[in-house]
């Protein structure tokens, strides 16, 4: 399919011709020419930096092109978001706008709260927001505090929101990346429900599964530009992840030889026996050195929750570790990290990076023991630590005093593990290392696994891709119910030996 873009129709509802964006000289966007039709769900493809979001922030008025025309049901689109909004265009954030501190109802119709002379009408405001919640199959209260609702039920919140403006055009980014799998099938449900209705949706998604299941058509960008655009029938995953990287599948999982890594003769790097904490009933594991061990489970059977209490950010409350052979019991991540245990966490953006720092000063807060001398941190051995990372892990920035905010995912995450490598251990846990992070990202960091382990690093991998686990890791761990249930060999094991122990342990 590369190079394949199908012949616009002359029914689209907002037709994007030679868009062109660049940032400091570095052109994000070029020359991208995009149809969205009512009645259909449009997904945008790509890897993280391809052009996807801010295309997709263009098309919602959020950015400016230098170059091309924006037309919205055939007249241009002059303005900012707020004249998309007019013109019947919402969007979705990955990173939701939902106000905790305001009710549900409040939040659905911000800004057109339907008044009373001076004042809200609170009881109109409850009538109307509850029958845009049936709409999008949210039975709440209007009047509960949002702050109370999941992330799947804020999404909805959202959504919701965007039916009362009158919006025709539905943009969504990333939308089921937080979700849990029924969140996930009840969203997609709905993303045809408004399809069918009569609205367009703009799909943005690295889950190419969900994209083949859901869309109707797919643009795959790459580098900025429109590499292929046609029917969603015309693709399968292998062709769409070909478009995307410019190489074949088989770059994204790929089995490395690591016979030789299996068994360190002076024993386990970490051994867990019996452990219970918050989340964990009683797990049992060890790991080499030179080793990579999966864990796998479905969601709730403390997968991440065993990895926090390794970490010493849960408290244990009953069963031992060893690391390397010695009692280790920590009772803050203080103690795990002078250890020589780091943990990627599974939320890069809330748990794992400073977003409105550097991306130098991220990696300076990692290691200020290293850097400091008395109160003061010295920025020529930060900008030499950053840049050994950098070249190290492939981090793609144009300036390392940028805020690590304005980083692709995929880069982002290079940045937490650097941060975590800084810290120089010895154990390394991986919560959830690819998620969120385009196809060419996971075999950035999937090649990056393999090195850590061959350098020495013993290595636990959490990860809710079977796949992944299989091609990547040595040993895979199974849990359920928060307890280990079996153990299997990923070289000879299959998915469904990983789920039979999942599901019944």
């Amino acid at each position: 399919m590369t190079g394949t873009i199908s012949a616009p129709a002359d029914t689209a509802f907002v037709r994007m011709t030679g868009i062109t964006k660049s940032f400091s000289g570095v052109h994000a966007l070029r020359d991208v020419t995009l149809d969205v039709h009512l009645g259909e769900i449009h997904a945008l493809v790509g890897e993280n930096g391809a052009g996807k979001s801010t295309l997709s922030k263009v098309l919602f008025g959020v950015y400016a092109p230098d170059a091309g025309e924006v037309l919205v049901d055939g007249r241009p689109r002059h303005g900012g978001a707020a004249a998309s909004a007019a013109q019947g265009i919402a969007m979705v954030h990955q990173e939701l706008t939902v106000i905790p501190s305001l009710s549900v109802g409040e939040n659905v119709l911000m800004g057109i709260e339907p008044a009373h002379g001076w004042f809200i009408d609170r009881r109109r405001l409850t009538a109307l927001a509850r029958t845009y919640l049936e709409r999008v199959g949210l039975d709440v209260d209007p009047r509960r505090p949002a702050a109370t609702l999941s992330v799947s039920g804020q999404q909805l919140v959202e959504i919701a929101r965007a039916l009362a403006q009158d919006a025709r055009i539905i943009i969504l980014d990333e939308p089921t990346s937080s979700l849990g799998p029924e969140d996930a099938r009840r969203l997609v449900g709905l993303m045809r429900e408004l399809r069918d209705g009569g609205h367009g949706i703009v799909l943005i998604s690295h889950d190419l599964t969900e994209v083949l299941e859901v869309a109707d058509r797919v643009t795959v960008l790459r580098d900025g530009r429109l590499v292929a655009s046609d029917r969603a029938s015309a693709f399968d995953e292998d062709a769409l992840i070909r478009n995307m990287i410019g190489s074949d599948v088989s770059a994204v999982y790929e089995r490395g030889d690591r016979s030789a890594q299996r068994i360190a003769p002076n024993g386990p790097a970490l051994r867990v026996d019996g452990l219970a904490a918050p989340g964990v009933v009683s797990a049992s594991l060890q790991v080499a050195p030179g080793e990579v061990l999966g864990v796998a489970g479905l969601v709730g059977s403390g997968r991440s929750e065993l990895l926090a209490a390794i970490f010493g950010a849960t408290r244990a409350t009953a069963g031992a570790m060893e690391l390397f052979g010695e009692p280790y019991r920590p009772r803050r991540p203080g103690d795990a990290i002078r250890a020589g245990i780091g943990l990627v966490p599974e939320n890069r953006k809330e748990q794992g990076l400073s977003l409105d720092h550097s991306i130098q000063h991220n990696f300076e807060l990692a290691a200020l023991d290293a850097l400091s001398r008395g109160p003061w941190v010295s920025r020529a051995r930060g900008a030499e630590l950053y840049a050994a990372y950098a070249k190290r892990l492939r981090i793609k920035a144009p300036d390392p005093g940028a805020p690590v905010a304005t980083l692709s995912g995929g880069n982002q995450q290079k940045v937490v593990l650097g941060r975590v490598l800084a810290t120089g251990p010895r154990v390394l846990l991986l919560d959830e290392p690819t998620r969120g992070i385009d196809v060419g990202a996971k075999a950035e960091v999937h090649r990056l696994i393999r090195e850590l382990a061959e350098s020495g690093l013993a290595i636990v991998m959490v990860s809710s891709v079977l796949q992944e686990l299989l091609l990547t890791c040595d040993r895979i761990v199974v849990m359920r119910g928060g307890r280990t249930v079996g153990e299997l060999d990923a070289a000879s094991a299959d998915e469904e030996s990983v789920l039979s122990y999942a599901f019944k342990g």
